[in-house]
């Protein structure tokens, strides 16, 4: 049998335990003694410290407690803060009924239905008088060539292709349209926003108006977008106002043979048997501006949507919303290209200040260019609370 005691009574593994925790101490006071090591330790537990969830954690159950009813207060804001965007919609329905005699006589001048009195096109350019000088000394010269040029100038009913040129010039929407939708588009007539009724589900409808054409039957083709104004009982913290939740579209009466949603494909099969071949025709879905009638739905059964459906599904809710505040109410400028040139000025003003915060003193890093959000990222917040709306993802 082995033999495990040792001097004075004390057995060796006791002996040996303790010399152990006599070197883990002395390589402690070694390490510890190390400046990068120390540095480094110091610097985690910065770090940590400045976490604020961590720093919550510290604080006494008396303050915590304190803490969640300044959460339950949060949460009775936001109730309050959809009750707010609620009647802001009721605002909006009460001046949409304002603005449509406007935009009914807008749609008189496109199709030509009405023709403006010389008061109604009047209009002062910011080069007016510069303008008029140049006119003054070019008019002896060239009345002659203008009256000439005048009888010679065609005269189109309305302003052709109105709304086909908008598509054109706006990206967002150029991006949809393939060159077979153009001939559909150019019978565009009008395209309206219609609110949802007092005490209906918040939602607007977006109409497109075609005038009759060789390709459907439908007058009028509609996408409906319904809305959410309240904040989620899972996450009521993060409600920043109504979002868009989902959309419907229309069944297009195509007439036969013009449906450019669907392609017709020949594909050849063979018999395994037999070993002979027939042709078959098959109709496969077709790139098409028209698809926006025909939409994903949002999924309403707890399943998630997969990575390309979601992404899908944002940009038809950001078209929709673009289509509501901007290309409806402004129509005229980005026929002409004035709110497009606007909108890359602005962009070009982004860069202007992002070039001059590189532009501080070497060596210093500028982290309000990388915490602060651009501009842009405020968008419809600086254009007034009216015009604040988010998107369900």
């Amino acid at each position: 049998m082995a033999d495990n005691s040792s001097s004075d009574g004390v057995p060796s593994d006791s002996l040996e335990a303790a010399k152990n925790a006599s070197n883990k101490e002395k390589l402690t006071d070694q390490v510890m003694q190390n400046p990068q090591v120390l540095a480094a330790l110091q610097e985690r537990l910065e770090n940590v410290s400045h976490t604020p969830s961590s720093y919550i954690e510290t604080l006494p159950k008396a303050v915590k407690r304190r803490i969640n009813a300044l959460k339950q207060l949060q949460v009775k804001c936001a109730h309050i803060e959809a009750k707010f965007y609620e009647e802001v919609h009721d605002l909006e329905r009460k001046y949409a009924a304002l603005y449509q005699p406007l935009f009914d006589k807008r749609r008189e001048f496109i199709t030509g239905d009405v023709e403006p009195t010389d008061a109604e096109s009047e209009w002062h350019s910011e080069n007016e008088e510069e303008d008029k000088l140049a006119g003054d000394v070019k008019n002896k010269v060239v009345i002659a060539e203008k009256e000439a040029a005048t009888a010679e100038e065609p005269n189109p009913k309305g302003i052709p292709e109105f709304w086909f040129t908008i598509f054109r010039n706006v990206d967002m929407l150029s991006e949809l349209v393939q060159e077979y939708d153009e001939p559909i588009l150019k019978h565009l007539q009008d395209i309206k926003v219609k609110f949802s009724d007092p005490g209906q589900p918040m939602s607007f409808v977006l109409e497109f108006h075609f005038e009759p054409n060789d390709y459907f039957t439908n007058s009028v083709l509609t996408k409906t977008y319904k809305m959410k104004s309240e904040p989620d009982k899972a996450d009521p913290f993060s409600f920043e106002g109504p979002e868009i939740v989902d959309c419907d579209g229309c069944t297009i009466d195509w007439k036969k043979g013009k449906n450019v949603t669907v392609k017709t494909i020949k594909k050849k099969q063979k018999h395994k048997g037999r070993g002979t071949v027939r042709t078959i025709t098959k109709q496969v879905p077709n790139d098409s501006f028209f698809n926006f009638f025909s939409p994903l739905k949002a999924s309403g059964d707890g399943e998630s949507l997969d990575e390309d459906s979601e992404f899908t599904l944002a940009s038809d809710f950001e078209i929709g919303h673009f289509f509501r505040e901007r290309i409806v109410p402004r129509a005229v400028l980005y026929f002409t290209g004035e709110a497009i040139e606007d909108d890359d000025n602005f962009e070009e003003g982004e860069e202007g200040e992002e070039e001059d915060l590189e532009g501080d003193e070497e060596g210093e890093e500028d982290e309000d260019a990388e915490i602060n959000p651009k501009v842009s990222d405020l968008g419809d917040t600086q254009q007034g609370v009216l015009r604040c709306w988010t998107f369900h993802r």
